[in-house]
């Protein structure tokens, strides 16, 4: 699986990325892919969205340089910003496990024993998909989950709060919820994380529950691969 590190980027250009290589996953003209990166401020809908969950009018995002977007990932509303890991697996399933439900928990596997290793416990919540920690009163939200899956490549993936301005969240219902927040591992940690802190640590598990090892390569011989792998590919919107 190549392991690639897109820095901090527009969540379009990630988007339009993403489509490229499944359309070369599908055709079999790339190997698996997970992608890491941070976006700039933007909030995406899922396909189960609901309008009313975001908050505030187009007017406010554009003050406070927020984007918007609709998408074709599962789940309801999200923010994305610094100092948040955006992960991004493309894989073929039907060469690991033909198993959507599967999938999303070993996401949450992934981000759960990362978490373990800065010496907190993050769990599972039942009804509510992603990773969660215990607060006074219920529980916050470290990592959300949002993923598509076409021919059982999958797209789309988690968002992993390491230093995230939290207070982005206020802009939304996040995911839905309406009842709890967010937090991060600078928050529970209470001093600064970085995320080449965490993101190594991501990938590993990602790739020992996947039963994938892990080539890193760069942006540009990422590009340079699909250059060659879209002269056999259409690729579709």
């Amino acid at each position: 699986m190549l392991q690639v590190d897109l820095g901090l980027l527009g969540y379009a250009e990630a988007y339009a990325l993403q489509k490229r290589i499944v359309a070369a996953r599908k055709a079999d003209a790339i190997e698996d892919v997970l992608l890491f990166c941070e976006h700039q401020h933007v909030i995406t809908q899922g396909r189960n969205g609901k309008p009313e969950h975001l908050l505030v009018g187009e007017h406010l995002l554009r003050q406070k340089g927020v984007e918007f977007y609709e998408t074709s990932r599962g789940g309801d509303i999200t923010y994305h910003g610094p100092g948040q890991i955006v992960g991004y697996p493309i894989l073929n399933l039907g060469e690991i496990r033909r198993d959507v439900v599967w999938y999303v928990r070993m996401l949450e596997e992934a981000m759960i024993r990362a978490t373990a290793e800065f010496g907190i416990t993050a769990m599972r919540v039942a009804g509510k998909t992603g990773i969660w920690v215990e607060s006074e009163n219920s529980e916050e939200k470290l990592g959300a989950i949002g993923v598509h899956i076409s021919r059982w490549v999958t797209s789309h993936g988690f968002a992993y709060n390491v230093s995230t301005d939290l207070r982005f969240f206020d802009l939304i219902v996040p995911c839905g919820i309406v009842d709890r927040k967010a937090t991060s591992l600078e928050k529970l940690l209470g001093r600064a994380v970085g995320k080449v802190d965490v993101a190594p640590r991501l990938a590993r598990h990602l790739g020992e529950l996947f039963g994938r090892k892990l080539k890193e390569i760069s942006k540009e011989e990422l590009l340079f691969e699909l250059e060659h792998a879209d002269q056999s590919v259409v690729v579709s919107a």
